[in-house]
């Protein structure tokens, strides 16, 4: 923290009054009120058998503490890796597992675990009788089975999983696909005391090419060593004893899949060389078929180094790509090809083509469908039913076709065609279900001709989610249940023949729980879980969706909340904080489409604005931001005024409510919404204070498009330099409070983003903080750093907002 401590010690030499709390230093609690909610007991998360007949819970400890959030961490070609464990950096695990029986509702404790485990990945076997689990041990990832007969666990094996790239294992039939460490691995690569060179970055001149400011990209020879060392694995079978048979040689594998026969493996290897300008994902690779024996039987693609890619969201690689095995198939391969070029500028009436190969993949792959913009995503259910989505970003349209692999020439038949960002138009997406291979198929009705639509049911009167049943050969739905107030329900899965659904059921005081609903009743629901409120005190939060429209008559959405007991009449307008992020949109229309459900559980979380309801303050949560670019038009081209427009119409109408004091809101958000923070002070006088975390605000540099904006720095100067805040720091006349993670991993929001503005805002004299959290990524994840975010954020909320006096003379709009 040396620039803020050579900043206050400026400031306290020149005489300038601060804060009692300002020069503090070590990491703070806040009030006990925000302390409770960072300590609150969590949710356990929930994982349905193949069988869907069980349920494992998974426990939820509290945050990891910062000792362990600073671990040593490589940051390589965009991998964070924690080198002890030989896997991918995580912090969140499961610290107990327990089963639940659908039939009999009954709850068993897995026993056998060690004390205090870390539970990472889970993967139920096809039969549903067994779990596999990775647990992080002392020396590295563990591999351990449940047994659910018994409910008990034990280690399989006494080998280490590679976790870096994937969890480490998959279910082949009764035997598990593992990526394993070495076992005649050598020490790692030591780091050369002294350089033996400059590093050097160099271009040869070519087309304008997009590439975002990637963090943590290789540098060094060392860097490619290391990152060689880290990923080398052993692939092998497990079987239920812990007998491996190893699988080739090791190599640097980024994947590997089973085919659904269990007779082959489709094996992407990273190739070099590698690149100091684009990370892993772009490196040269090699798709090919493996035997079990590591040997290879067909090569499906080997692709360069992609340090140059064609501008726009629409711009793909050449050559195959989305390789994977046909689901409901033994062994088929499936892919995606460019058509033109992968390049969205080039005129062409077809841009991707689906392809099929067979095993033994000695005959040429046969075109399974053209589309006129990019593969989406592709569902199987059998011969003659696939679902295959393609989307264009920049008309936002979005199409589901159905295809029929088996039946070649038939053309494929239009389901749905929409603007993705039409919430009110979503038929919902299939349901889905596992075979006894353990591959994931469209669930097909008992009439063999109609699939199960689940879906989010946006509509005027906010989300009510909805379980449909579409008929393939009329094309029609059937609405077989609807969410119903004063609930949100959300389905998770239609079991059996249709007639009965696993649903999530919460209120507005009552925590999500999960139920089985009988479909042909109105009642009907048996609960299965009982997980109580995790923080009662907050029982009694008011909340209310509100419906408003901004100047332009774009119609916005929120959610208001407000602390327990508060009546407005007795009460008067409270100090508000105010948290949103921007989004961009092609019609004013889908603009004004409702988000979410008043019904839903007042979920109180420290990430959120929700905690200081305990501190007195109201709170507006997600009001809508929208950024229209109707047609040609770019959304980003009018972000400042419709931007000002949205918070302005905001401000007006919890004034108009009575539940705000006009000069006493505060703004905040995170990420973009850091980036609209900042804005908002810069142009407006509309708040008191701003809370901007994890931001950007310079956007020279992320000259090569951020967010949605798919123009680069030099086509679109203008808007690039009207949006960035920091061009406009002189004009921030309200307190700002900027806090950002020292080791944030985001392309585009580097920590010297809050650096250089909290510099220009010091050096202009405005009422500005910069808090930099050790050992933070985009997100942060310690204990102590979430508890000094609270409190650094309490503390500012109310020296400048809740004190604030009177402005003089009404603020500008």
């Amino acid at each position: 923290m040396t620039v803020m401590n050579t900043t206050l010690a400026a400031l306290i030499a020149a005489g300038i009054a601060l804060p009692a709390w300002a020069a503090d230093n070590g990491y703070q609690t806040p009030p006990a009120e925000l302390a409770a909610i960072v300590d609150a007991p969590r949710m356990p998360s929930v994982k349905l058998n193949h069988a869907r007949d069980a349920m494992l819970l998974i426990q939820r400890p509290g945050l990891p503490g910062i000792a362990e959030v600073a671990q040593p961490e490589l940051k390589l070609a965009g991998l964070r890796i924690n080198p002890r464990m030989r896997a991918a950096s995580r912090f969140s695990f499961g610290a107990g597992l327990s089963l639940l029986d659908i039939a009999s509702g009954k709850t068993r404790a897995v026993s056998g675990l060690p004390a205090h485990p870390r539970v990472a990945d889970t993967l139920w076997s096809n039969d549903g009788k067994t779990l596999a689990f990775s647990l992080w041990g002392d020396k590295g990832v563990e591999l351990w089975l449940l047994d659910v007969a018994s409910a008990k666990a034990r280690r399989l094996g006494d080998f280490h999983l590679n976790a870096i790239v994937s969890g480490g294992f998959d279910w082949v039939g009764n035997q598990l696909l593992v990526s394993l460490v070495p076992a005649k691995q050598g020490p790692a690569p030591e780091k050369p005391g002294t350089p033996a060179g400059p590093n050097i970055l160099q271009s040869a001149g070519g087309k304008v090419s997009q590439t975002r400011t990637y963090p943590d990209l290789l540098k060094t020879p060392y860097d490619s060593d290391m990152l060689d060392y880290q990923l080398s694995a052993q692939l092998a079978l497990a079987d239920k004893n812990g007998k491996l048979q190893a699988i080739g040689k090791p190599g640097r594998y980024l994947s590997a899949q089973a085919s659904p026969s269990g007779q082959y493996l489709l094996a992407t290897t990273l190739l070099r060389p590698y690149s100091t300008l684009v990370p892993i994902d772009r490196f040269p690779n090699r798709t090919e078929v493996l035997d079990l024996q590591g040997r290879s039987v067909h090569v499906v693609a080997q692709r360069p180094l992609l340090e140059r890619m064609p501008s726009g969201n629409d711009a793909v690689p050449t050559g195959p790509r989305e390789v994977s095995w046909r689901a409901d198939a033994p062994a088929t391969l499936f892919w995606a090809e460019a058509q033109d070029g992968g390049d969205p500028s080039v005129n062409a009436a077809v841009r991707d083509a689906l392809f099929l190969q067979a095993s033994p993949f000695k005959q040429p792959p046969h075109k399974l469908q053209e589309l006129a913009s990019r593969f989406a995503d592709i569902q199987w259910g059998r011969g003659d039913l696939a679902l295959v989505s393609e989307f264009w970003w920049k008309t936002r349209d979005l199409k589901v076709w159905r295809a029929r692999p088996d039946e070649r020439g038939k053309p494929a038949e239009l389901l749905n065609s929409r603007k993705s960002e039409d919430r009110y138009a979503d038929p919902g997406s299939p349901a889905m279900v596992f075979n006894h291979d353990g591959q994931r198929l469209l669930q097909i009705g008992a009439d063999g001709d109609s699939l199960y639509l689940l879906g989010d049911g946006a509509s005027p009167e906010g989300d009510r989610p909805f379980i449909d049943q579409l008929s393939l050969s009329t094309k029609q739905s059937k609405r077989l249940w609807r969410s119903q107030a004063p609930w949100y329900e959300s389905p998770i899965a239609v079991l059996g023949d249709g007639k009965r659904a696993l649903l999530a059921r919460e209120q507005k005081e009552t925590p999500q729980n999960l139920y089985l609903k009988d479909l042909s009743q109105t009642d009907g629901f048996r609960q299965l879980t009982f997980f109580p409120h995790p923080l009662p005190q907050f029982k009694g939060v008011q909340k209310q969706q509100l419906r408003y429209k901004r100047a332009d008559g774009v119609d916005l959405t929120a959610t208001l909340y407000l602390p327990p007991g508060y009546d407005a009449k007795r009460d008067g307008p409270l100090p508000m904080l105010m948290w949103a992020y921007p989004t961009e949109f092609k019609s004013a229309e889908a603009a004004s489409q409702v988000t979410d459900s008043p019904y839903r559980f007042n979920s109180i979380s420290y990430w959120g604005p929700e905690p200081f309801l305990a501190r007195g303050f109201a709170v507006l949560d997600d009001p809508t931001m929208p950024i229209v670019g109707e047609g040609s038009k770019e959304p980003n081209d009018s972000y400042l005024p419709q931007l000002k427009m949205s918070a302005q119409a905001a401000v007006d109408e919890v004034v108009r409510l009575g539940v705000a004091d006009r000069d006493r809101i505060a703004v905040g958000g995170y990420s973009y919404g850091s980036f609209m923070t900042a804005n908002l002070l810069a142009h407006t006088r509309l708040f008191r204070a701003g809370i901007a975390r994890s931001g950007a605000f310079n956007r020279t540099l992320t000259p090569f498009g951020f967010q949605s904006e798919e123009r680069n720095f030099w086509e679109a100067k203008d808007v690039y330099q009207t949006m960035s805040p920091f061009n406009y720091a002189e004009q921030i006349k309200d307190a700002l409070l900027l806090i950002h993670g020292e080791a944030d991993n985001n392309p585009g929001t580097f920590p010297i983003q809050s650096e250089r503005m909290f510099q220009a805002l010091q050096g202009l004299g405005a009422t500005a903080r910069l808090v930099t959290l050790p050992a933070e990524s985009h997100g942060y994840r310690a204990r102590e750093s979430i508890l000094h975010m609270l409190w650094e954020e309490d503390r500012w909320l109310d020296q400048y907002v809740k004190q604030a006096k009177p402005r003089e003379q009404a603020p500008a709009k």
